[in-house]
């Protein structure tokens, strides 16, 4: 990755407040990802209502420290990538936390954006005391490449796990990655 790339994009971890501000351009992004055929929990359609009001449910999460959020702002002032980390809830897992929702735009991917969110996020939760993150994406996907570079470990895959955008069943494939101490 190039100096230059580093300079296209700011990384910055979002308050909730931030992410109702930049609701639109999470909205946005994820809306290019579903058209662009990512596997991200939504189907083809999604309009922006209907994206922008499950970032305002994040935005509630984040106030509630369930979740964080981590934007890439390009030079043009748009959202370009995003990650969330979600904390387990359950007592038996103060360790563990999520990785959800990678998103880089179509127009900004292959230029290292997705790996310096991933490092974010995880940046984040190993200073949080986490030492175990999972992650799931759909088996074959672009997204495995990133994972295993960035050292992630392949746990297994579920065949016909979720919907693809257009509603046919795919295999989902699972990861994780130690942080520290057991």
């Amino acid at each position: 990755m190039s100096d230059h790339t580093r300079l296209e994009h700011r990384v910055e971890q979002l308050t909730a407040d931030s992410v109702h501000h930049a609701r639109d351009g999470l909205a946005a992004l994820l809306v290019d990802a579903v058209d662009s055929g990512a596997s991200v929990g939504f189907l083809a359609g999604l309009g922006r209502a209907d994206a922008a009001a499950w970032w305002r449910d994040v935005a509630g999460e984040v106030e509630r420290g369930g979740r964080s959020v981590w934007a890439a702002y390009g030079a043009d002032g748009r959202v370009h990538g995003v990650v969330t980390l979600v904390r387990a809830a359950a007592p038996n897992q103060p360790h563990r936390a999520e990785i959800s929702k990678l998103l880089v735009h179509r127009d900004a991917r292959g230029r290292g954006l997705g790996g310096r969110l991933l490092a974010a996020a995880e940046r984040a939760a190993a200073e949080e005391g986490r030492t175990l993150l999972v992650l799931d994406t759909e088996s074959g996907s672009g997204a495995e490449r990133l994972y295993r570079a960035a050292g992630w470990t392949r746990a297994g895959s579920v065949p016909g796990y979720a919907l693809d955008p257009s509603g046919v069943p795919r295999p989902t494939t699972y990861y994780y990655k130690a942080l520290g101490r057991p």
